[in-house]
């Protein structure tokens, strides 16, 4: 059980380490249209994406999959760079057209990518482990709790900035887009 609590916290570092702001841009991209109120959809497409991270990393940690890093550290800004622009280009018609399950398609595609970045140092982890199902397990959990507290910071900014500071959520969700963006694309040119 004493692993378990190493691989969580290692889960857990992964996601809120600002070393690796990578995926922090990411989870701020993907639930910055969202507000207090839409909490359980939040939850639903963060775990979306957890999904499809966990499952990109037990295929590579098995070696059933291996893909180029480098093209990989190319993809992941610009998964950040492409949420991040639609969500300024996109008007939201949350009321006339359900689009969720697209949108939850998209982050567990997403996640797959995510996955793969991490795939080589957590294969190298693993691979000293008798059995890797519980480790992976733990990573997983701690991940994904990682990533509710950055959903929860964004939820209580956004709160913040619409009742109290009187910004709109077209403007919130634009400035926090927008900013998202111009870190990914300095990111992206970066990995090229």
């Amino acid at each position: 059980m004493q692993d378990f609590g190493v691989y969580f916290e290692l889960g857990l570092q992964h996601i809120l380490d600002l070393g690796g702001y990578d995926h922090i841009l990411f989870v701020i991209a993907l639930c910055c249209t969202y507000f207090i109120g839409d909490w359980r959809k939040v939850v639903v497409l963060v775990t979306a994406f957890t999904i499809g991270h966990s499952l990109t990393l037990a295929l590579s940690v098995f070696n059933l999959i291996r893909v180029d890093t480098a093209l990989i550290e190319f993809l992941i800004p610009l998964t950040i760079l492409v949420t991040a622009f639609s969500n300024v280009v996109t008007k939201r018609r949350r009321r006339q057209v359900n689009t969720d399950w697209l949108t939850y398609s998209y982050a567990l595609f997403f996640g797959l990518i995510h996955g793969l970045g991490f795939s080589n140092y957590l294969r190298a982890l693993l691979g000293k482990e008798s059995s890797i199902a519980t480790p992976l397990f733990a990573f997983n959990l701690g991940l994904e709790l990682g990533q509710l507290v950055i959903v929860f910071v964004v939820l209580v900014l956004s709160f913040i900035g619409m009742t109290i500071f009187s910004v709109s959520r077209r403007d919130w969700t634009f400035f926090l887009s927008a900013a998202v963006f111009g870190v990914a694309f300095v990111m992206a040119l970066e990995r090229i």
